[in-house]
C-alpha cells in the first residue's frame, strides 16, 4: 500500500511559479512511476505529466511543456512538479498518482493508476 500526499499548492500571480510536492509512504515508491493530473473546477481531470520510476523518462502535456518540470528524489520518497510561467488556465486541483513504470505514459493517459493523492488547489490570478 502506498499513500500519496500533495503539498505546495496555493495562490500565484500569472507569470509566477509554484512547486508542488508529492510525498509517498511505502517501500515500493522507487518502483513506481508518478503522474500529475489536474482538474479545473467544473471540468474533467486531465493528465499533465509523469516521471518513470528511475526518473530517466518524463512526459508532459503540450500546454505545459517548457513551463513545468517533474523530478523525483527516491531517497526522500518525493516527486516534485515545478510550475513556472503560470497562467490562469493552470488553475485547478492538482493530484499525483502512482502506477507501474512500464508503459506509464499510456496508463496515465487513460487515468489508470494504483494510488491517488487527495489533491492540492492551485489558483493563478491574472
Amino acid at each position: 500500500q502506498v499513500q500519496l500526499v500533495e503539498s505546495g499548492g496555493g495562490l500565484a500571480q500569472a507569470g509566477g511559479s509554484l512547486r508542488l510536492s508529492c510525498a509517498a509512504s511505502g517501500r515500493t515508491f522507487s518502483t513506481l512511476a508518478i503522474g500529475w493530473f489536474r482538474q479545473p473546477s467544473g471540468k474533467e481531470r486531465e493528465f499533465v505529466g509523469a516521471i518513470s520510476s528511475t526518473g530517466d523518462n518524463t512526459y508532459y502535456k503540450d500546454s505545459v511543456k517548457g513551463r513545468f518540470t517533474i523530478s523525483r528524489d527516491n531517497a526522500k520518497n518525493t516527486v516534485y512538479l515545478q510550475m513556472n510561467t503560470l497562467v490562469p488556465e493552470d488553475t485547478a486541483v492538482y493530484y499525483c498518482a502512482a502506477g507501474p513504470s512500464q508503459g506509464f505514459v499510456d496508463r496515465f493517459s487513460y487515468g489508470l493508476a494504483l494510488y491517488w493523492g487527495q489533491g492540492t488547489q492551485v489558483t493563478v490570478s491574472s
